[in-house]
């Protein structure tokens, strides 16, 4: 069933009706929006349970029709197969093929042709938009939750995952539970957005506070997976701590923000390229930078062997230096 298309010139008559005065144009239509319940009954398919070996549940996506399919690494973890149900009850082995810690991404491939797959939208939504999660949470499988997209470029820290930050996320409000990472994040058009990986508890006092990955650095990690195995991440060499401005202040610093060096590799690229212990970065590549995330959003714009402008203040000086960055080796 189709939405109806309303003329914009009934919309005019009605405004000139209510007081407000809009100038004649030409008639035109507004390109219908599918309804959700068809959105989610087309999507749902392209949406799949998996089973680890621990008996943990998440989810996944399927990415391409022969099989392959895309979902974080924490929810495959260590394991070389796992269990993948999909939506028409089937149930096959699946074969870990290729997982990143650090996107936490994961690939998975069953012996399936022909399954339909979501399409992928790689640009970023808009604070504001309609999100639709689809997962399993708590292994109740092809689960719909409804809210809006609430931010992008989110951070969760390192002290939250207990490992590496996980930068550049997308924030929603539709509810996200366990089971639900790996899953769709969809846009109003039925469109991939995101792979949902986390939520903050209730628990730590949030209230729907949930967080996927962009579409893009999905496709970009998924398809590095698919042709080597491996994903190539940039590397700097320093350790950093974002600068707060109570330390700035107690050291005399004259910027309050920014990722303070803590550390330098010793012939690493930063340590090559004339960076010290003490340095505050405050641009990378010419993106502005206020603390570690900033510094771990703006490295995943770049590649390994690529030189980057890193803007430094050092002793009230800011001064930029040029860095070839190396291989990330986990």
């Amino acid at each position: 069933m189709r939405v109806a298309e309303w003329p914009v010139a009934g919309v005019v008559g009605a405004l000139v009706m209510a007081g407000v005065y809009v100038a004649d144009r030409p008639a035109q239509t507004v390109a219908p929006v599918p309804p959700m319940v068809d959105v989610v009954a087309r999507v749902e398919p392209s949406v799949v349970t998996i089973h680890n070996t621990t008996g943990g549940i998440g989810s996944g996506v399927v990415y391409r029709a022969d099989g392959v399919i895309v979902t974080n690494q924490h929810v495959v973890g260590a394991a070389k197969t796992v269990t993948v149900s999909f939506a028409d009850g089937t149930r096959l082995a699946g074969q870990v093929t290729g997982a990143d810690q650090i996107t936490d991404l994961a690939v998975v491939k069953v012996a399936r042709a022909g399954l339909p797959v979501v399409p992928v939208r790689q640009d970023l939504p808009r604070t504001g938009e309609t999100a639709l999660v689809i997962g399993s949470p708590l292994g109740f499988e092809n689960t719909a939750t409804l809210g809006i997209i609430s931010g992008v470029g989110r951070q969760i820290p390192a002290a939250t995952t207990g490992g590496r930050p996980q930068v550049d996320l997308i924030q929603t409000d539709a509810a996200i539970s366990p089971g639900n990472s790996g899953g769709a994040l969809i846009d109003r058009q039925g469109r991939l957005v995101g792979i949902n990986e986390a939520y903050i508890p209730p628990a730590a006092g949030a209230v729907s506070l949930g967080f996927a990955i962009p579409a893009s650095t999905v496709v970009d990690v998924t398809d590095q997976l698919l042709a080597s195995g491996a994903v190539a991440h940039p590397y700097l060499g320093v350790s950093v701590a974002s600068l707060t401005a109570s330390v700035a202040r107690s050291l005399g610093m004259t910027v309050s923000t920014g990722a303070l060096i803590r550390q330098v590799e010793q012939g690493g690229p930063a340590a090559t390229a004339g960076a010290r212990i003490g340095d505050v970065i405050v641009g990378f590549a010419g993106r502005p930078i206020t603390g570690a995330g900033d510094l771990n959003a703006a490295l995943r714009a770049v590649n390994p062997g690529q030189a980057a402008s890193v803007t430094v203040n050092r002793a009230g000086v800011s001064q930029t230096i040029q860095v070839t960055l190396g291989t990330l080796k986990k």
